[in-house]
């Protein structure tokens, strides 16, 4: 099997990999990086438990090879906090209660932030067409929503 050097930035720090040409995104993270934000669940790129944001996208890591990864920004949820300040969006999900067992938090994180970078000001519905790609057993949907809606007003005031 091939193999491929890349280089990449991976929360902030640049990042040099050798990867096989089968090797996929979540692999590299977990594995290699030991970026165990990025749950593995489906395989199939249906649950959203596996995003993570390449160039500010969402994108499952569960289905995308790590070749895609050549000089790209990645962000996992790892990289989303400042030091001891947390990003918006993980208070907001604090305060709004938005987790429970946290299998699918750090997706709905990352596709929030996703989100709010395309939109500031998303209505309900908007929220939840975005994230319908990330399932969530366990809190229903309605402190996500909040959620995000309290991320997107701190943003906006701060």
């Amino acid at each position: 099997m091939s193999t491929h050097n890349i280089n990449c930035f991976v929360n902030g720090d640049k990042i040099d990999l050798n990867v096989s040409s089968s090797d996929l995104v979540i692999d590299i993270l977990r594995e290699k990086l030991g970026l165990i934000s990025v749950k593995r669940s489906c395989d199939m790129q249906v649950c959203g438990a596996c995003t993570v944001l390449i160039n500010g996208k969402p994108v499952s890591a569960c289905t995308t090879l790590a070749i895609e990864m050549d000089t790209a920004e990645i962000t996992t949820a790892e990289g989303l906090s400042n030091g001891n300040e947390l990003h918006p969006i993980q208070q907001s999900f604090i305060d709004n209660g938005a987790l429970q067992c946290g299998f699918c938090t750090y997706g709905m994180m990352l596709s929030s932030i996703a989100l709010l970078n395309e939109d500031p000001n998303p209505n309900e519905e908007q929220i939840k067409h975005y994230l319908h790609g990330n399932i969530c057993r366990c809190t229903g949907y309605t402190t996500i929503i909040k959620a995000v809606q309290q991320a997107a007003v701190a943003r906006e005031d701060g």
